[in-house]
């Protein structure tokens, strides 16, 4: 059975373990979330230790084709977000 965590779940479980209420926790995470995000759009990078790194990676344009109709057409540059494992979170996946 897959689990989804959601930011609710997130902001809960901060309150809960920390003693704050569910509207302390979810500033606390709406802070976190805004860093991370400002941090990225900088083209920074957010390394949480024992868990991961989150960085920019930033796609050339290029040509591709409606799959539907096989016209061509030409894919704009973009920046993605990349995920990093730390050995760590590998660790634990690797065991389960």
């Amino acid at each position: 059975m897959e689990k989804t965590l959601t930011k609710k779940d997130l902001a809960d479980l901060l309150a809960d373990r920390n003693g704050l209420t569910k509207a302390q926790a979810a500033d606390v995470l709406g802070t976190l979330l805004d860093a991370w995000t400002d941090t990225l759009k900088e083209g920074g990078s957010v390394d949480l230790y024992g868990f991961g790194k989150f960085t920019v990676a930033e796609r050339a344009a290029r040509s591709g084709f409606n799959p539907a109709t096989k016209e061509k057409i030409e894919i704009p540059a973009s920046r993605a977000v990349k995920f990093k494992p730390a050995k760590a979170l590998k660790d634990v996946l690797a065991q389960s």
